[in-house]
């Protein structure tokens, strides 16, 4: 077995929250070293977001801090900004979302720390960039969604916008920051000097739009809402069986072919001039989908789904989260990974990656916040700072 693809890179985190600590993650579970930098008074802000909590730890924060060692650092103080150049200039890379400025002000600015270490990479994430109107304005996901139409086109056809269940562009925001990351690195065997790469929020917003902000563009018309289904494939949705719902994936004529001759029992259906083709299906929905309906309603939900599955027609339950957890898939995947650390052990979600042929990080734990200090401070030549976690 090969060592994990990043063992021996150092990354600094300066990075709060969700986006920027998401990112640092996937490089430790990479096998990268992550030393997490956190305010003295109270740490990283997602560390008071409870409850829930799992031994004292809020579940927010321990979603996205595996892997991790912990100092708490005042940037403030002389000492403090002394431990982030130190450990800057043998970092391989830095992660910050700080405000613009902040960093300046405390003598840890980019342009410095790059002069010290030109192999260095450094992300910075932010809401909206350092250009236009919003730039240097806080970012929140919640702001975001709404920024940039995310809002606009969930929730049901007709009623009023809906946020997503999770906070999906602070998420994918941190996968653009490891990606470009990444890059960074890649160039920087090639070119023999490290980067200043940048992502915000409102740009992974619209990107993540994909063909939503693609058929805007062609056709000079707003987004709509289209619910439990999809604004260029039918049928695909969800539909109620006699003893409730389940999702239809049907996306080729082929497979509506054979969902409608072996799973329905309707190939007239299929045939169709309305229905035979997805553009047809499409601008017939209307028409389509109350006759689907009616078929459905009359078996229960396990006939449908055997049926579908039979037939190899895409279809599915609508789980509930720690159901989806539990599912015998999750499960096969192994996808909850039990992480340790110091006796305590923190069940998280696997990375999604698999990486054959390589070995995996140790599973460990995430950090209390502080954990760390003593040793990080010695490790670059500091007197270690006294320090008392709250509380």
């Amino acid at each position: 077995m090969k060592r994990p693809p990043l063992e021996g890179l150092v990354i600094l985190d300066l990075s709060r929250v969700l986006a920027g600590p998401l990112a640092t993650m996937v490089l430790a579970d990479l096998g990268a070293r992550v030393i997490k930098v956190e305010d003295p008074r109270g740490g990283d802000f997602s560390r008071g977001w409870k409850p829930p909590a799992w031994g004292g730890e809020a579940a927010y924060f321990l979603s996205v801090n595996r892997r991790k060692e912990s100092a708490a650092v005042d940037l403030g103080t002389p000492a403090g900004a002394e431990f982030v150049r130190r450990w800057a200039a043998r970092a391989d890379v830095l992660v910050e979302n700080f405000l613009p400025g902040a960093l300046e002000r405390r003598g840890l600015g980019v342009e410095v720390l790059r002069a010290s270490n030109p192999r260095l990479v450094v992300c910075s994430i932010s809401g909206a960039g350092d250009v236009g109107p919003e730039a240097g304005e806080p970012g929140f996901d919640l702001l975001a969604q709404g920024a940039t139409g995310h809002m606009w086109i969930t929730g049901p056809a007709e009623g009023t916008p809906h946020k997503m269940g999770m906070a999906l562009i602070d998420v994918l925001a941190g996968w653009s920051a490891a990606t470009a990351i990444l890059g960074a690195l890649r160039a920087r065997e090639r070119d023999g000097t490290g980067a200043h790469v940048k992502t915000n929020l409102v740009s992974t917003g619209l990107a993540a739009l994909v063909n939503v902000a693609g058929s805007a563009l062609v056709t000079g018309k707003e987004a709509t809402r289209h619910g439990n289904s999809h604004a260029t494939i039918e049928p695909y949705r969800a539909f109620e069986a006699a003893d409730g719902g389940f999702l239809l994936a049907v996306g080729t004529d082929r497979q509506f072919e054979i969902l409608c001759e072996n799973v329905l029992g309707r190939r007239g259906l299929a045939l169709d001039p309305r229905f035979s083709t997805n553009a047809a299906r499409v601008v017939n929905r209307k028409e389509l989908v109350p006759i689907l309906a009616e078929v459905f309603a009359g078996e229960p939900r396990a006939t449908w789904l055997e049926r579908c599955r039979s037939a190899g027609i895409p279809a599915g339950p609508v789980a509930g989260v720690l159901e989806a957890l539990r599912s015998p898939q999750a499960t096969a995947l192994g996808s909850i990974l039990e992480t340790t650390r110091n006796g305590r052990t923190v069940p998280t979600v696997r990375p999604p990656f698999f990486l054959d042929g390589f070995d995996e990080p140790a599973p460990m734990a995430p950090p209390r916040l502080g954990e760390d200090t003593e040793k990080l401070f010695e490790e670059v030549g500091l007197t270690p700072l006294v320090f008392s976690e709250p509380g």
